[in-house]
């Protein structure tokens, strides 16, 4: 990656979706040895914190929050 070229990294999951389904690109995705996740995506004019902002008063958010509560019942 050059040094211009601007990047925005998450953790969270949904929010890496969200930033996709907006046509984000994704430069790398893994998980870490913390086994927490990594995303990080190309944002040359600095608006992925703003989208990912907009994502937390989405429908897209609520949609996050029940599949993870349903995973939740499922495996407990």
């Amino acid at each position: 990656m050059s040094e211009q070229q601007k990047s925005f990294t998450t953790s969270d999951i949904g929010i890496a979706a969200y930033l996709q389904l907006r046509k984000y690109k994704l430069l790398e995705c893994k998980r870490l040895p913390t086994g927490k996740f990594y995303f990080c995506f190309e944002d040359p004019n600095s608006e992925c914190q703003r989208m990912s902002l907009q994502f937390l008063e989405s429908e897209f958010c609520s949609f996050d929050n029940n599949v993870r509560n349903l995973k939740k019942i499922l495996f407990s």
